[in-house]
């Protein structure tokens, strides 16, 4: 039986509800430091959530993803759809922190209240994804966002977690990238719904497209749900290619309600969820029980440490004893 939601987040949920920005700020940040208690608010927040359009936006760095993501901004806008934006950054070794902060990228949506954009950091995870991250797709899916982009790290192949979080991916690649098909089919390479290749107007765009084209029309990429990936040039910076990228977008959400694959999804995303939600909490445990242990595991470090010292003493002087 679900616990039920303590009396603060049900007056900072009646303010989100309300349209108070300032609250659904401080709701996400209960759930990107998530413990015990804020497991009880995304618990919530999931029951009321999947409905919306999750959107993984992936590629090679520096690429163009928070260009052409500002870019699909404003084209999802003025379609009428209500737009948030979880932006994952990589983290500082030292702080766990955010280093670029897409935000800062994207400040012309600051005002407008049916876009909301977040940046986090993976806190170390290497899959392109984190606990909180995947938290703030279901606070944002139950709060009425109806297209929800996911902006992953740009690591390369090893963000193909974005597999089990979004409905529609973006594959983002450029002029230049690679003159291999062996390159192209490789991890990251081989989970698009949709391949844009940005950068268009560069000389080798049109060999980078025979390359993604030949490799989709052989089969061997794309997500093997049924759906034929679409491969799209364009151009973040002019605006080329964007209301091509937002139709596909339409196109394919309506393909996998058509297919039920839309629930799917959902599940799978849960399912990645429920991991690591499970992993932070054991974590947690573990470190409060190692502080609260300290004194006795240091005394219990330094016994095995003068161990060690007289092993090796006895080591030395079996060796010793023996050349003589």
């Amino acid at each position: 039986m679900a616990e039920s939601l303590p009396e603060k987040y049900q007056r900072l949920l009646k303010r989100v509800e309300d349209g108070d920005l300032r609250a659904l700020g401080r709701l996400l940040t209960y759930l990107e430091n998530i413990d015990r208690e804020s497991a009880i608010l995304l618990e919530h927040l999931a029951r009321r959530a999947g409905r919306a359009q999750v959107i993984g936006v992936t590629g090679i760095p520096g690429a163009g993803k928070s260009t052409l993501i500002g870019r699909l901004i404003r084209e999802l806008r003025s379609r009428g759809y209500k737009v948030a934006v979880v932006a994952i950054d990589p983290s500082s070794p030292l702080t766990s922190g955010a280093l670029m902060g897409d935000r800062l990228r994207m400040q012309e949506y600051a005002t407008d209240p049916g876009v909301f954009i977040r940046s986090i950091s993976t806190r170390g995870l290497k899959g392109g994804l984190s606990l909180a991250g995947l938290a703030l797709v279901e606070a944002f899916d139950a709060l009425g966002f109806d297209k929800i982009i996911i902006e992953t790290v740009g690591v390369g192949q090893a963000e193909v977690d974005i597999m089990n979080a979004a409905h529609t991916i973006i594959v983002l690649t450029m002029p230049g990238a690679g003159d291999d098909i062996q390159a192209l089919k490789a991890g990251v390479m081989e989970i698009g719904d949709i391949y844009v290749i940005n950068k268009s107007d560069k000389p080798e765009a049109s060999k980078t497209y025979e390359y993604i084209t030949f490799a989709v029309e052989k089969g061997d990429i794309g997500p093997g749900t049924g759906w034929i990936p679409r491969v799209v040039k364009a151009s973040a910076i002019m605006g080329a290619g964007i209301k091509e990228i937002a139709d596909i977008i339409d196109e394919h959400w309506k393909y996998l309600r058509s297919k039920g694959l839309d629930k799917e999804k959902v599940k799978a995303r849960r399912r990645l969820l429920i991991a690591l939600l499970a992993e932070n909490l054991l974590r947690r445990s573990l470190e409060k029980s190692l502080e609260e242990r300290k004194d006795e595991l240091e005394k219990i470090s330094e016994e095995a440490e003068d161990l060690v010292g007289k092993a090796l003493w006895l080591a030395r002087h079996a060796c010793d004893t023996i050349r003589q």
